[in-house]
């Protein structure tokens, strides 16, 4: 990566993580990024999908868990290796000004598998129900966006290592998507 990005990269990571610092997003930033208090979300759209479309909403969550599971290994397990970037909590150089509000994690930084696994249910959620209910794109985008901050706000990622994760996971969703018209051309939500 180019040494004027990385610099960008870390300025902004030091104003979203240093100078946006209030006790609000102490207190709800930690909150959004674990999964005990998003999963009651998730669930209610695996369960109101088979309500309403029965099988074919049950394919829609086999297709929806694919792309998170697919989003999920290939950022985690093949991208961030190859990569191998620092998480800011581990750079040398922002680790001595970073405010940890959160354990570090183990593992690299790009891409926020966080950002990937929110993302690819956010397009691939949007690309399904749009035409029916067009808040679900602005919705989704910004509960996905806000996950991707709260990475940034307590210490554990770069703004382009969510940046990189949301457009990844963005086009895994997508592609899901895709593949769930294909199999079940006369879906309407």
């Amino acid at each position: 990566m180019p040494d004027f990005l990385l610099n960008f990269d870390r300025h902004l990571f030091y104003f979203i993580n240093h100078d946006l610092s209030n006790t609000f997003f102490d207190w709800l930033m930690p909150l959004m990024r674990n999964p005990k208090f998003w999963v009651q979300l998730y669930l209610f759209i695996i369960t109101f999908c088979i309500w309403r479309y029965r099988k074919q909403g049950a394919i829609l969550v086999v297709f929806l868990a694919l792309a998170v599971g697919f989003a999920d290994y290939s950022s985690a397990s093949i991208i961030k290796p190859n990569i191998s970037r620092l998480r800011p909590c581990r750079d040398p150089i922002t680790a001595q000004t970073d405010i940890s509000r959160v354990a570090c994690g183990t593992g690299y930084s790009f891409p926020s598998t966080h950002a990937t696994d929110h993302f690819a249910i956010a397009a691939f959620l949007s690309f399904i129900f749009f035409k029916r209910w067009r808040w679900v794109l602005p919705a989704t985008v910004l509960w996905a966006a806000i996950i991707c901050f709260a990475q940034v706000y307590v210490g554990v990622h770069y703004p382009l290592d969510v940046t990189g994760g949301a457009i990844y996971g963005s086009l895994v969703g997508v592609m899901f998507a895709v593949g769930f018209r294909k199999v079940v051309p006369g879906f309407t939500a």
